[in-house]
């Protein structure tokens, strides 16, 4: 998606949608507490969402080749992410572990933490997240396989609806050797500290 389409609202519109929405709360937009609200709103907005401003395959696409037969796993965790869900645009918060198994090259661990946030930085559903990035992982770098594990609170289910505090969801995707092979998933998770998590 392109985040500066022609179709994207002025920053003036968007400030109106949010004087809009606080009338709809029963508020009053020219009140002093809220007269720069919308403005606000929409500044957070730009920090919310700016991974639709960024390409998360462009992180990987420096690599290093050169890895003096290093074949172990690489494992990068407790990579912390804030996102938004898109059913109710409610904060998601938690934290990814990433795991690949080199092929013939490696990337900078901060890369992988970039592509993390680029995801997160979007509207989401946590399950369509891990997926992005385990898919990203695997296209660019090609290594024998990539391992995401994510364990996030869903404010959509603490502060509206069920009301249910404390609870989090854990979701996974393995690729290649990650899938393929147990003694390598097994080893991952162990890593990450999620196996118990992911037994059900």
């Amino acid at each position: 998606m392109d985040h500066n389409s022609k179709d994207k609202p002025s920053r003036e519109e968007a400030e109106d949608a949010v004087r809009l929405l606080l009338r709809y709360a029963g508020e009053d937009p020219s009140r002093e507490g809220l007269i720069d609200t919308p403005k606000r709103v929409v500044k957070s907005y730009d920090e919310f969402y700016n991974g639709y401003d960024q390409n998360p395959h462009e992180y990987l696409s420096r690599t290093f080749e050169e890895v003096s037969g290093y074949d172990e796993m690489v494992v990068l965790r407790d990579i912390p992410f804030e996102s938004h869900c898109e059913h109710h645009m409610a904060p998601i918060i938690g934290k990814v572990h990433v795991g690949y198994l080199p092929k013939n090259k490696v990337v900078g661990i901060s890369k992988l933490a970039r592509v993390v946030e680029t995801y997160a930085k979007r509207l989401q559903v946590q399950e369509k997240m891990t997926a992005q990035i385990a898919d990203c992982i695997q296209e660019i770098l090609e290594p024998y396989g990539v391992g995401v594990v994510i364990q996030a609170t869903h404010e959509c289910m603490s502060t509206r609806g069920v009301y249910k505090h404390g609870v989090s969801m854990v979701t996974s995707r393995m690729v290649g050797a990650f899938r393929d092979d147990e003694k390598t998933r097994r080893e991952f998770l162990a890593v990450v500290g999620s196996l118990n998590n992911l037994r059900g």
